[in-house]
């Protein structure tokens, strides 16, 4: 009997965390980019609605199996009643998965985003996003079957080429996880270094300062189509702001 209790518990524990299963992981968590890409003949379409009526839309396309590529553009100020300040130029997105995730490796993609995230801060020559795009990235993922649903853990390093106007062209490190909790429901949880914002280094790095550390609702509230609402940059230093930023996303998937 004891055997038998020990057994249930053992065969439970691989079900719940041991077993990697081929649930595609999403191809973004909150801001960054994962290992994930759409699959052939697919689309997805996205608005993200974020602070002061300012709204980005993208449009990306799977070529194959491994590869995805995409288009972005915004304006701060789109929705109200202030001057529309768009972004000087739509920025693109490119991805390649290299390694397909098995039971024993995870899956591993390479790529290039240059769309960052809030306004476009030209006036003061910064010529950068309030958060810098990932510029080339490199992402690896891994997944698992849990009794709730798909637990998915992501992390990654980028270099940004194009918006080094402020000095800072160190390489950045990220990571973060998914949890499904049912076929609807999910909720991510991401942390960006920000090494390339500030004077900090990857010896230096802690969670406890500097940094985004971003968290999402995602529902599915119908087929190919996932609402979720972000809250951005929780590890704010309350000396310049004090609230953390909430933003709306939303995604449609279709098939040509």
């Amino acid at each position: 009997m004891k055997f038998l209790k020990h057994f249930t518990f053992s065969a439970f524990l691989f079900l719940a965390f041991g077993w990697a299963q081929s649930y595609p992981p999403p191809t973004t968590l909150v801001t960054i980019p994962s290992a994930g890409t759409l699959v052939r003949g697919s689309y997805a379409m996205q608005m993200r609605i974020q602070k002061n009526g300012g709204l980005t839309t993208s449009l990306r396309a799977g070529l194959t199996d491994r590869f995805q590529f995409g288009l972005s553009f915004g304006s701060a100020n789109l929705i109200g009643d202030d001057s529309l300040v768009w972004y000087p130029r739509p920025e693109a997105h490119l991805k390649y998965r290299l390694i397909d995730e098995t039971e024993s490796v995870p899956g591993v993609s390479m790529g290039l985003d240059t769309q960052g995230i809030g306004n476009f801060n030209s006036a003061d020559s910064l010529m950068r996003y309030d958060v810098k795009a990932m510029g080339f990235f490199m992402a690896a993922s891994k997944n698992w079957v849990t009794p709730l649903g798909n637990l998915g853990i992501h992390a990654g390093t980028n270099y940004n080429f194009a918006e080094v106007n402020d000095g800072d062209k160190d390489i950045n490190y990220f990571f973060g996880m998914d949890m499904e909790f049912n076929p609807e429901l999910s909720v991510l949880m991401e942390y960006n270094a920000a090494l390339n914002e500030n004077d900090m280094t990857a010896k230096t790095m802690s969670i406890s300062r500097g940094g985004y550390l971003n968290a999402a609702i995602r529902w599915t509230f119908v087929e190919h189509l996932h609402i979720e609402m972000d809250f951005n940059n929780l590890l704010f230093d309350d000396e310049k702001v004090d609230y953390f930023q909430r933003e709306l996303k939303i995604t449609y998937i279709e098939y040509f």
